[in-house]
């Protein structure tokens, strides 16, 4: 089941003022709900407070770069969902943003309705992976208590006879 436009909570990172605050108003005109960063100090602080179910950074900042973000975001929280976002693109930093754990890897400039189909595989992403963590929950759930109540079984069987 896929995250709700409504309860998807981004993060956008981007020393570029204009650009973050354009995307941040795109994100919110579809329904989602989205902050700007200007820094990746500023941005790591942010996650450290609120519940983001997305992060999208720049790649290329000042004072903390994009991977560095996406190392602390992924420290912080590893299943956290983290977009790249560059206009520096090469397929060393690509390679490496993808190595360190991001969703993708979008070059700029992009167009915005690409963008939107990423973000939504993302948090499509995030809801299967919450889900498989109930799965495994109820299954360890079920092998501790299934081989509790068999025992129990034979125990009342035995003590029966």
């Amino acid at each position: 089941m896929a995250l709700n436009k409504k309860e998807a909570n981004i993060l956008v990172v981007d020393d570029d003022k204009q650009l973050a605050d354009n995307l941040v108003e795109y994100l919110v005109k579809l329904g989602y709900s989205a902050i700007a960063t200007y820094g990746g100090k500023e941005a790591i602080d942010r996650f450290t407070q609120e519940s983001f179910h997305l992060v999208i950074t720049d790649l290329m900042m000042p004072e903390m770069g994009g991977l560095e973000v996406l190392q602390a975001i992924k420290e912080l929280d590893s299943r956290a969902i983290v977009l790249v976002i560059t206009g520096y693109g090469t397929i060393h930093s690509a390679v490496s943003a993808i190595k360190e754990g991001a969703f993708d890897f979008v070059p700029k400039p992009f167009k915005m309705s690409e963008l939107e189909v990423i973000i939504s595989r993302a948090l499509e992403h995030h809801a299967l992976f919450k889900q498989l963590g109930v799965f495994k929950g109820l299954s360890i759930g079920l092998m501790i208590s299934v081989p509790f109540w068999m025992i129990l079984g034979i125990v009342l069987a035995m003590a029966w006879k």
